[in-house]
């Protein structure tokens, strides 16, 4: 394949940090070089970001705490390639430029292709990367394919976070906030030496409280409260000149009340009219407590939460043998995940239980060693291993009015509601992960300003799982045994039902899978000048492959499972981008410019498997995607009395080709046909007929929209020995689809915010009021369509406009 003709794209600086307190604002902006320039260590070594040949942003901790960015989610607005999906923490997804993980229900077989790192620890849970920052130095946030340079194969990009190291020099740094909805946060930390030169500790902490911004009429409970608990600390040890040792520990308790999705709107399904939301609703006389989803207003009638843990040690040492660094990083961390959910997301008790309590550990060991300064030939090689454990404990249990809303209403048993009262299936889900690679790169200077930067990985993944529901009613248990055909067989005393049966079924399986890939990349980098450098990429890819542990699709009379869908290949990336770095009026004017263009075969999917009436994600291999597009970031400082900065993202993102995808809700519900020349229902438009699959290629991914932009800037007036300063933040998208296959009912329409700030800093004291969301504007972050084709859309919507007060400094 030819690289494509495409705009260059701009990418490096996000928008420039806001100043340090302790920094005199003539100088502050983000971590800096005596000469000004913003320092990273992207590609494992200190260097300049306009000299990386890499999609890069940065954020420094000043930024973050103006912004109100203090998690992974909040630092999207500022970054318009970058896109982070919740609908609780273990359903997390972080993707760049549309691509990284699936869109919907998360797998545990499965990983991401985004890798998230803290300290250069990987975390191999997404759900791990929702804690609140704590003592961050600064962000990176590097776009597409970095497997030839960090530990874990990242195939579309990486989030890279490095905390403040303990200091030599004793500081305290503090930070309070409070505002509306009663929010409080708190964060502290201190650096101090216990040996001089030898041995220094860091302590750090935060809490963050808030109200519940959803009101739950049944409990008069408020949802989606903030209720969470850090705390950090590290100790140093310079064991010789050329040799540190950081050991760090960590803590992290979240408790909220969290996530509910509730009603939006309805649309029309291939289901018989008596078994669609209108119907199903009369039947029992019920109204959700607001059709308008801003009211912010639901009733459940099930307990929620997503009560988490997150916690680990690591220890760092890096070796200075002159020529090179030898660096060795050794991590054990773990996550502990114990949630509550109501999945019928009405207020009657269809299913009064759903949910997967979690418990993930890893170990991990990198060592790697990378050359000093700049050289002719400058080098970075290493060798990772991983492996991971995930035990997951699920539960389902369908309600009294499980029988009239998921069966036939024409049929007798729908109208018992000890049909399917009582009826529960348990799961078990265990997951084994290890994974082994050899990568490094080279960086050499052909001729003067010219530099070829070939990289290579050997990586190596062994995956196996065991997943079992039995399900039980009435004192009776089911177990499933696969006979030679497939077909499930019964085990236990009393006998199923059909309808029970094909409410809940048993199964039993043990997935395996292990392989070898090689993949690579190959940078050209040229600078035209000290402030001018291009870069070209190609690079070739490979995301593992994975095994389904969320159940297996079922025939329609659920009596037979598809054990060829245990597992899914590995994905194939090949990437072409081109970019271009400048900086202008003696650095004081930076424009960044990358354009990009990924395909990606055997693309790792999450479908749902509407056969049956509960929600069951399982992966498939869909055949290609697409993802393409430009981004620029710019930032000008005119004077030391201002500064702006315009980022933005063109992202074209499509299914080139799906053949056999899930249908969307106005195509599925009826009697399953097929019609090989069209995938689409037949007869065309006639109610209660349905296509098995359908080809969705050409159409747009999910979640990601074609444009973004994030936009800003501060002014300030010297006061007092200090200054008074306005900031504003803003960012805008494109509408997106909030469905794995694009669907009518769940467009998200495109939508702006903007945050506002006043302040006052003098030394190493900065206060100011903030309102986010300024203008209240009304959106949603996710749009989901209710199991089993009732045709009831829900949604999650983002937060109202909030308010408060900030101090911070430091002494």
């Amino acid at each position: 394949m030819s690289l494509p003709l495409i705009p260059l794209l701009l990418l490096s600086t996000a928008m420039p940090a806001a100043p340090d307190p302790e920094v005199p604002a003539s100088t502050a902006q983000q971590p800096q070089q005596q000469d000004g320039d913003i320092v990273v260590t992207a590609r494992r070594r200190e260097e300049r970001i306009q000299e990386v040949p890499v999609a890069l942003s940065v954020l420094s901790g000043a930024t973050l705490a103006e912004a109100g960015a203090f998690n992974v989610a909040r630092i999207q607005q500022s970054q318009p390639a970058l896109q982070f999906y919740s609908s609780n923490p273990r359903n997390t997804a972080i993707n760049i430029r549309g691509l990284g993980a699936p869109f919907g229900l998360t797998n545990d077989g499965i990983e991401q292709g985004v890798g998230f790192y803290v300290d250069g620890v990987y975390i191999g849970r997404v759900g791990a990367s929702t804690f609140d920052f704590v003592d961050v130095e600064r962000v990176e946030v590097l776009r597409g394919p970095q497997g030839t340079l960090y530990g874990k194969n990242t195939t579309a990009g990486a989030i890279n976070i490095t905390t403040r190291k303990p200091s030599f020099t004793p500081e305290v740094r503090y930070e309070a906030s409070a505002g509306g909805y009663d929010f409080l946060q708190l964060k502290a930390s201190a650096s101090a030496p216990i040996a001089d030169d030898k041995l220094a500790v860091r302590l750090s902490t935060s809490v963050t409280k808030r109200k519940g911004t959803i009101y739950d009429t049944k409990s008069d409970t408020n949802l989606h409260r903030l209720d969470n608990y850090g705390v950090r600390g590290q100790l140093l040890w310079r064991a010789a000149p050329n040799l540190d040792l950081t050991l760090s520990g960590d803590f992290n308790l979240q408790n909220p009340l969290c996530c509910v999705q509730y009603y939006v709107r309805t649309g029309a399904t291939q289901r018989p009219l008596n078994r669609q939301y209108a119907a199903l609703a009369a039947a029992f006389g019920y109204a959700p407590p607001s059709t308008n989803p801003f009211d912010r207003k639901t009733d459940l009638d099930a307990d929620i939460n997503s009560r988490q843990e997150i916690g680990g040690a690591s220890l760092v040492a890096n070796w200075d043998l002159g020529p090179a660094t030898v660096t060795s990083v050794s991590a054990w961390r773990y996550w502990d995940w114990q949630p509550a959910n109501d999945r019928d997301f009405v207020g009657l008790p269809i299913t009064t239980v759903s949910q997967n309590p979690s418990q993930q550990k890893q170990v991990s060991q990198e060592l790697r060693i990378a050359s000093n300064g700049r050289n002719k030939l400058d080098y970075t090689a290493g060798i990772f291993l991983f492996h991971q454990t995930i035990d997951t404990q699920g539960s389902q249990v369908q309600g009294p009015a499980a029988s009239r809303w998921l069966l036939n209403p024409t049929g007798a048993a729908a109208n018992n509601p000890a049909t399917l009262n009582g009826l529960t299936s348990n799961n078990t889900i265990n997951f084994s992960n290890t994974s082994f690679a050899v990568f490094g790169k080279l960086n050499w200077e052909a001729l003067p300003s010219l530099r070829i930067q070939p990289g290579l990985r050997v990586n190596y993944d062994k995956k196996s799982g065991f997943y079992e529901s039995i399900v039980s009613i009435h004192n009776a248990r089911y177990n499933f045994v696969a006979t030679a055909d497939n077909a499930a067989a019964l085990l236990g005393a009393g006998t199923a039902t059909a309808d029970q049966f094909n409410t809940l079924a048993p199964q039993r399986y043990s997935p395996k899978f292990d392989q070898w890939n090689v993949s690579g990349d190959l940078t050209v980098s040229y600078d035209f000048s000290r402030d001018v450098h291009g870069y070209a990429t190609y690079a070739r890819s490979f995301k593992s492959g994975g095994i389904n542990l969320s159940g297996l699709p079922l025939n329609q009379t659920n009596t037979a499972v598809d054990l060829s869908t245990q597992t899914v290949k590995p994905e194939k990336v090949n990437h072409f981008e081109i970019g271009l770095k400048n900086q202008f009026l003696d650095r004081r004017l930076t424009l960044n410019l990358a354009g990009f263009w990924t395909e990606i075969s055997d693309y790792q999917a999450t479908v749902n498997n509407n056969a049956i009436n509960v929600i069951r994600g399982y992966l498939a291999n869909a055949g290609k995607v697409r993802s393409r597009g430009f981004e620029w970031d710019s930032s000008f400082r005119p004077s030391e009395r201002a500064n702006v900065y315009f980022n933005g993202a063109y992202t074209d993102a499509k299914y080139t080709r799906f053949t056999n995808a899930p249908c969307p809700p106005e195509l599925s519900g009826g009697t399953a046909i097929t019609n090989p020349a069209t995938q689409t229902a037949a007869p065309a438009g006639q109610q209660g007929f349905s296509p098995s699959s359908c080809n969705i290629s050409g159409q747009v991914l999910p979640g990601i929209s074609k444009w973004a932009l994030g936009f800003g800037g501060e002014v300030n007036a010297p006061v007092e020995g200090g200054q008074v300063y306005l900031g504003y933040d803003g960012s805008w998208r494109s509408r997106f689809s909030s469905n794995p296959s694009p669907s009518a009912y769940t467009w998200i329409q495109g939508y702006a915010l903007s945050n506002f700030r006043l302040g006052y800093r003098k030394g190493k004291v900065n206060a100011f009021a903030w309102v986010r969301n300024a203008f209240d504007k009304r959106y949603f972050e996710l749009l989901s369509v209710q199991s089993g084709n009732t045709g009831l859309i829900v949604g999650q919507p983002g937060d109202p406009r909030t308010w408060g007060f900030t101090i911070g400094g430091s002494f």
